[in-house]
Parts: C-alpha cells; sequence; structure tokens
C-alpha cells in the first residue's frame, strides 16, 4: 500500500514538472513571436506618423499656393473641400462593394431588404405511392 501511494506522488510530481516546462516553452515561443510583431507594428505605427505629417504639409502648400490667388478663406475652404474629396475616394477604394449589393456567396449587408432566393427545382416532387396525400404512411 506504502509503495502504491509513493508511485502516485511521483506520477503528480512528473506530470507537475512536464506541465511546468511546457508552459515555459510556450511562454518563450510566445515573446520571440511577439518580439517581431511589435517591432513591426512601431515601424508601420512611425511610416502612418511620417505620412500624416507629409500630408499636412502637402494641404498647407495647396492652401499657401491658392492663397496667392484667392483670399485666405477662400483657399482654405478649397483644400478642405479637395481633402474631402480625397478622403471619399479613398474610402471607396477600401470598400468596392456598394452598401446594397450582394455578391455571389455572400449574404446582403443587414438592413438592405434584400434576401437571397432560394434555387427552384426544374421538376415538382412528386409524392409515393405508399403515402396518402397528408403525408402519413398508408
Amino acid at each position: 500500500m506504502q509503495r502504491l501511494e509513493h508511485m502516485r506522488h511521483l506520477d503528480k510530481h512528473l506530470v507537475d514538472e512536464l506541465a511546468h516546462v511546457a508552459r515555459e516553452s510556450v511562454r518563450a515561443e510566445l515573446r520571440e513571436q511577439t518580439r517581431g510583431q511589435r517591432r513591426r507594428a512601431a515601424l508601420y505605427a512611425g511610416s502612418g506618423a511620417a505620412a500624416l505629417y507629409a500630408g499636412a504639409a502637402v494641404a498647407l502648400s495647396v492652401g499657401l499656393a491658392l492663397d496667392l490667388v484667392l483670399p485666405g478663406w477662400a483657399a482654405a475652404l478649397i483644400t478642405a473641400v479637395i481633402l474631402a474629396a480625397l478622403a471619399l475616394v479613398l474610402r471607396t477604394a477600401a470598400r468596392p462593394d456598394t452598401p446594397g449589393a450582394a455578391t455571389a456567396g455572400r449574404a446582403p449587408a443587414p438592413g438592405t431588404g434584400s434576401a437571397p432566393v432560394p434555387p427552384v427545382p426544374s421538376t415538382p416532387p412528386t409524392v409515393g405511392a405508399d403515402r396518402t396525400p397528408d403525408g402519413d404512411r398508408g
């Protein structure tokens, strides 16, 4: 009896040790993967910030160029309209599907009112000879 208790204790110890080693190896692997992803995310963030400032500089240049021939308020208004149109074009390019159109294999957008139509069989279904008109077996 004593030996059986000793074996259970060893088994429990072995299982705990194995679980600890597995957890540590998974943690190390995840740490290594996330390190690369963090670096890539930081580079994307820096790239986005630089692009934002470049866009602001271009918008300022357009506004100042228009200010040479127009009043300041008109130049600012025209620049704002150009930026709004650019934003609309970029948003449309990001989402090429029109809201009301459903493409093949996809459900329609919620709230559009159009539902997919099920296929229609080429021949009507036939009622077997062993069935009554109400569908029960006779």
